[in-house]
């Protein structure tokens, strides 16, 4: 599955234009590598978001093309998350 749409899916970012922006922006990482929005996500890759001084990273679970929003967060387990985004994603 693309990048950009993993992150819409997951709800991780909420609009797929603005995932691809993060992700041509350079704010997207994936294993440790800058991600371009069309870059291939599958189970166990880890990504890392930043926006502004947030910092946010993600295990992959699972990839699935829909997802009901009460199942959205069963597609990631968060490694890493500062408390502003927490607060944000709540």
């Amino acid at each position: 599955m693309r990048l950009d749409k993993y992150l819409k899916v997951s709800r991780l970012i909420k609009r797929r234009t603005v995932a691809k922006e993060a992700c041509d922006g350079g704010r997207v990482s994936l294993n440790g590598r800058p991600a371009k929005a069309g870059s291939e996500v599958k189970a166990g890759d880890v990504m890392e978001i930043r926006f502004g001084n947030r910092l946010g990273r993600y295990e992959v679970l699972d990839t699935q093309e829909t997802v009901r929003k009460e199942q959205a967060a069963a597609l990631y387990r968060v490694l890493l998350e500062d408390e502003e985004t927490k607060r944000e994603r709540e």
